[in-house]
């Protein structure tokens, strides 16, 4: 087991303060990031506690510690708040189907590191990358406005009101629709319909406003409509704790290094609000005892849920890889080793798989906790599960206690999260950089921010490709080489041949592909045609793509239709094979008409003959 784990107890007492270390810092952030995702600070706590254990223990970085990041918790709430929506609000309905994603995203990162793909993580373009990150800063730090001022769009009851008859119809639909599912939707059984209706209480009306608020109100575009309220509506003594948070923690930072200001920030403000007496607005509650497995999951595990939720998994999987190897990245050059992404992935993919079952929400490689462990002696795996235990013992001992935490606190911290994980080195490059990359950044942090990260994403992968692939195209259609008639020369083996008239010599430097077809099209239409024949030299194209393919099987039906004899000269094998797979070769081409080099060529013909023709 020694040699599978790869476990190293020589360094035993650095990997237990390093582990207990990045632990407690860990800790505020795991509140944080799951009251963030909208499942509550236990979410996040165990999605932290499973992520930074399984990870270390099957991972490819010894010294990383891992657990739910921002761009991780950015992604998850997004999604989160689409499924509380799907189900009128009910986190308990919701769960099974948000947890099924949350393991198929595990699932899919265990795949993407059996098959390898882990060393092509790096290939994403950084301008995807860094307005993404940008854009997850810019997501915390708005959506952090309402419950660092102390407002919750649910409890502004003139502002749910307003959601009152809407939520009526929505409820009056659901019962129509629910009546046809049962049968029972016919005229002689209306008057059931009707009782149903009017047995529709005000709590229930109330109850699915406030959902229609919250989702009116969900986002950057969200927040930012609802902005008039939330500064008509600010709860001073909640605005205090999380500016007093803030404080704390950049300003600490001043007086020691040694103990985390974000732990420091948690506890004097805590402590000093319930010392005190404050009536402030506390967490949701943290349950005590184990982490409970979460079976009901597995009922909405299904060929639908894949289906429909597929491309989120797909996002927060390489989202999870990027950002957990790139944290690879950090600790290699601290540690002066080489880790082994791959196996990486695949620790992290068990990591958040299980995470799921239990309720957790997905993580990754956390940079600041992994360079505080190095920075604390952490060297081995052990120091991540430490982690990971040290978080289980915290859950068991003080679960009630953290219920006490004051929401303006992990408000305060998130909003130092979303400061600092905006890409700050990428932004400051916009004046230097390419229009092209500047596009990409903008579009990418544009649409994440106001529209939907996964999309934005995909979008920008894809503007992304095909930049790069105009890029590649025009820098290799530079290489291909056609002359215009007026301007065709003569290559040196090419003396014994004379030129006539009616047949003309076209000489193909170069791959054929989609960036060259439409030189070489072009070009062709130059040729008479009245001619009588055309002789390709291709010895010096070594490759011909699809695109290049149909270019020259158009031009040579031109040829043919209007009676000119087709002739290639020095035809490489990949071109061959292509234009034999489409018949060009021998349909349109005969075998005869095709010549090995240029003096089989001139020895194939009569010399006189050839005088005459050429």
């Amino acid at each position: 087991m020694k040699n599978f784990f790869e476990f190293d107890f020589s360094n035993i007492r650095g990997d237990l303060f390093g582990g207990l270390t990045a632990g407690i810092v860990a800790l505020p952030l795991a509140l944080a990031f799951g009251v963030s995702s909208g499942l509550g600070p236990s979410a996040g706590l165990y999605g932290a506690i499973f992520v930074s254990f399984f990870a270390a223990l099957f991972g490819g970085t010894p010294t990383q510690i891992s657990g739910p990041t921002a761009p991780m918790t950015a992604v998850s709430l997004v999604f989160i708040a689409e499924m509380l929506a799907r189900f009128d609000g009910s986190i308990e309905a919701a769960l099974p189907t948000i947890l099924s994603v949350f393991l198929l995203a595990g699932l899919i990162q265990i795949l993407l590191g059996i098959i390898g793909i882990g060393k092509y993580i790096r290939y994403i373009p950084y301008p995807v990358v860094s307005g993404f990150m940008t854009a997850i800063g810019v997501i915390i730090l708005v959506t952090q406005i309402a419950p660092t001022m102390g407002y919750y769009v649910k409890e502004d009851t003139i502002f749910v009101e307003k959601f009152k008859p809407q939520a009526e119809e929505i409820i009056l639909e659901n019962i129509l629709k629910e009546e046809m599912g049962e049968g029972i939707l016919v005229l002689e059984n209306f008057e059931t319909t009707i009782d149903r209706a009017e047995k529709v209480s005000e709590q229930d009306i109330m109850m699915e406003a406030k959902t229609l608020a919250g989702r009116k109100s969900s986002g950057v575009l969200g927040t930012i409509k609802i902005l008039p309220r939330i500064l008509g509506n600010i709860n001073y003594l909640e605005l205090c704790l999380a500016l007093l948070t803030i404080v704390i923690i950049y300003g600490f930072k001043w007086v020691t290094s040694t103990v985390p200001s974000t732990l420091v920030a948690l506890f004097v403000v805590s402590f000093g609000a319930y010392a005190l007496g404050l009536d402030y607005r506390p967490i949701d509650s943290i349950p005590s005892g184990l982490p409970i497995p979460q079976w009901g999951l597995f009922v909405s595990f299904g060929i639908e849920t894949v289906t429909l939720y597929i491309f989120t998994a797909i996002t927060l999987a390489l989202l999870g890889a990027i950002d957990s190897l790139l944290t690879s990245v950090v600790a290699d050059n601290m540690t002066k080793t080489i880790h082994n992404p791959n196996k990486e992935l695949v620790g992290q993919g068990i990591g958040n798989a299980f995470g799921a079952l239990f309720g957790g929400i997905p993580g990754a490689g956390a940079t600041i906790r992994t360079v505080v462990n190095i920075n604390s002696g952490g060297k081995t795996r052990l120091s991540g599960m430490v982690a990971g235990l040290l978080l289980l013992f915290i859950l068991l001992g003080i679960g009630p206690i953290a219920s006490q935490i004051p929401a303006a606190v992990l408000a305060g911290i998130l909003i130092t999260v979303g400061i600092g994980v905006m890409d700050y080195k990428g932004l400051k490059a916009i004046p230097y950089m390419p229009r092209a990359e500047v596009f990409i950044l903008i579009v990418v942090l544009v649409l994440s921010s106001v529209w939907n990260l996964v999309y934005a994403v995909g979008i920008g992968l894809v503007i992304a490709s095909l930049m790069f692939m105009k890029m590649i195209g025009d820098k290799a259609a530079e290489s291909f080489n056609i002359q215009p008639l007026k301007k065709e020369g003569v290559w040196k083996d090419e003396k014994r041949i004379k030129k006539g008239d009616k047949v003309f010599l076209k000489h193909l430097e170069g791959p054929l592909f989609f960036g060259s077809t439409s030189k070489f099209t072009e070009v062709a239409k130059q040729i008479p045609k009245d001619s009588e024949k055309v002789v390709f030299r291709m010895d010096r194209v070594p490759y011909i793509d699809q695109s290049g393919l149909y270019a020259l099987e158009s031009v040579i039906l031109g040829f043919i239709q209007d009676n000119i004899e087709v002739e290639i000269v020095g035809l490489q094998k990949q071109p061959q094979y292509m234009m034999e797979r489409i018949d060009i070769i021998p349909d349109l081409i005969p075998r005869h008409n095709l010549f090995k080099s240029i003096e089989d060529y001139i020895n194939t013909k009569d010399d006189k003959m050839l005088a005459a023709q050429l």
